[in-house]
């Protein structure tokens, strides 16, 4: 090989080997001088290496959503709603209640049997009746709650409750939580690990705090008369700062206004066929809202995303309240037409969309939503509606001294099969055994700087992956190797013995490697948490490897092979 290719070869495996170090132990913020001493790198590699729970320490906890206790509330409340329902008709009511013994239903009985239907056809506006099926005995109603609506609104439970607890961790800055669904299907459980925080205590108190859901009025501040009727929809005035927002009222708020940060939403359009960048963050905005809130979350008794009315690709939220909300919002909206209104999640504004018409218990929230924003914004309002309480079915603490013991045993264990490995090497094929060696090194480089990369948290089966990654890069140069030796055997020169042997020993390391990826993936699409652990090591250590053993291994025999005053017949192998 001309030398031309031989030094693009080592200025490629140079360049790749300094960022792989530099990602493992190089500050990922700006550094500092004592970065650059022992203790510094020390302190870098052990920020840069996100442990779990089992090396780090920390809180376990597995949770129960009580989506029994969330059911027999909806069927308490929708009882509520038929009754009043059935007044407004004309019907006296003698008894309406629920049960949440065999099922869930809830029931009414009026007196006056000729008007049951009549009733019924009522109550089917306000309430879904695919969900709760109706059914008439004599002058009583019974609605009950299907089979699969039973799961699907459990599964809808389950999903709330996890995005409160996201929200709730993220906000505690906990570095990397490990949060994901548990056990069976429909056991309504969550997994909840927390490296790093010794106190349960805390965590549950955290968890069992309530959101607080708010719809309000958005007003411009510089308008002296925002309660008055308006020719069309007026836009929401936004501030870039809290500061200019106050200006605004004249230098201080008064009881009746609230100033608030907007998350604005950066919605990808399709009328330019131009959709935004996704990651692009926007200026944080302030906008005034009129206090108190008209309704607050403890008045909404549900809501979804839908497809906008006019089709395409516009969604829109759909959101029901009770009786005590609807009796307030009703008069508010009348008296409101084209004044926006906004929705208000732990004082912030998440959306804000004016009122087209008046809306009584049920109503939509317009705006530039795709499908997903719709959703995320519908769970947003059911998780601080409608928050199913949560029972502690496990709950355990791992101590820090138990994880650096985990730690001390895997990196002894590591240290221990590389050093034999190397020996072996370096005993059964002498020189080239260096050539396995310095390709094994820079593949134990390259994995755990592929692990900060891609912000993998590594566990106990992690550095389990990480030692039998170890032996399959071995594997690998064996393979080579033992190639090599065969078509010397043949009579081959060293030059078309390397040439041979790499190129037929290539595909058995593919198929090899692919097999054990595939395996892999299984683990990690099928497995636990753990257990995903040791199939991200596993795989990112064989993609690795493919590098290390095949091209930076070759790269060094080119080398060896050129060098000036080598016999054609050496090959220390």
């Amino acid at each position: 090989m001309k030398k031309r290719n031989l030094l693009q070869r080592f200025i490629i495996i140079l360049a790749v080997t300094l960022v792989g170090l530099y990602v493992v132990i190089g500050p990922h913020r700006r550094p500092k001088v004592s970065d650059f001493t022992l203790a510094g790198i020390k302190n870098t590699l052990q920020e840069n290496i996100h442990l779990g729970l089992d090396l780090k320490g920390g809180s376990h906890l597995v949770m129960r959503v009580k989506v029994e206790e969330m059911l027999a509330t909806m069927a308490k409340d929708n009882a509520a709603v038929a009754q009043k329902v059935a007044e407004d008709a004309g019907a006296k009511v003698s008894n309406a209640n629920f049960d949440a013994t065999n099922g869930y239903r809830f029931f009414l009985t009026v007196d006056d049997p000729a008007k049951v239907k009549a009733v019924e056809d009522e109550v089917a506006k306000k309430i879904d009746t695919r969900e709760w099926v109706p059914s008439a005995s004599g002058n009583t109603i019974n609605w009950t709650l299907t089979g699969t609506a039973e799961r699907d609104l459990g599964q809808q439970a389950t999903e709330q409750a996890y995005k409160i607890i996201d929200n709730r961790i993220n906000s505690v800055g906990v570095a990397e939580p490990t949060l994901q669904f548990h056990g069976a299907q429909g056991s309504h459980e969550i997994l909840l690990q927390m490296p790093g925080i010794q106190d349960p205590g805390r965590v549950k108190n955290l968890l069992g705090q309530t959101s607080k859901l708010e719809l309000v009025q958005v007003v411009d501040p510089r308008d002296p008369s925002p309660d008055a009727p308006q020719g069309g929809p007026q836009t929401a005035p936004t501030f870039n700062t809290e500061q200019e927002a106050i200006q605004a009222l004249g230098g201080t708020v008064p009881p009746t206004r609230r100033v608030l940060q907007y998350a604005e939403r950066d919605e990808p359009t399709t009328a330019s066929n131009q959709p935004t960048d996704p990651n692009a963050q926007k200026p944080k905005k302030w906008v005034v809202v009129v206090s108190p809130a008209v309704v607050d979350g403890s008045e909404l008794r549900n809501a979804s995303a839908g497809q906008g009315r006019a089709g395409g690709d516009k969604y829109e939220i759909d959101f029901q309240l009770k009786q005590s909300g609807a009796e307030k919002f009703g008069p508010w909206t009348s008296s409101h037409i084209n004044k926006n209104m906004g929705v208000v999640l732990n004082d912030e504004v998440k959306s804000i969309a004016y009122i087209k018409g008046p809306i009584y218990d049920s109503g939509q929230i317009s705006g530039n939503f795709t499908k997903e924003s719709a959703d995320d914004l519908a769970l947003t309002l059911r998780s601080g509606a409608l928050p199913a309480k949560i029972e502690y079915t496990e709950e355990r603490t791992v101590g820090p001294s138990l994880g650096a013991d985990s730690i001390r045993s895997g990196v002894t264990a590591s240290l221990v099969g590389l050093g034999m490995v190397v020996a072996f090497m370096l005993f059964y094929y002498k020189g080239s055994g260096i050539n396995a060696v310095v390709a094994l090194l820079l593949n134990m480089i390259l994995m755990m700087a592929a692990l900060v990369a891609i912000k993998a948290t590594l566990t106990l089966p992690g550095i389990a992956g990480i030692i039998l990654t170890i032996g399959m890069a071995v594997d690998s140069n064996v393979l080579i190797f033992e190639r090599i030796r065969e078509e010397l055997r043949t009579g081959k020169t060293v030059p078309s013995a390397v040439e041979q042997g790499f190129a037929r020993a290539f595909v058995t390391i593919i198929d090899t490697h692919v097999t054990t990826i595939i395996s892999s993936l299984f683990l990690f699409v099928f497995g636990t948490g753990p257990i995903k652990g040791f199939a991200v090591t596993l795989v990112l250590g064989l993609l690795v490897n493919l590098f290390s053993a095949v091209y930076v291994s070759r790269t060094i025999f080119i080398w060896h092979l050129n060098q000036k005053g080598r016999r054609p017949d050496q090959l220390s192998i």
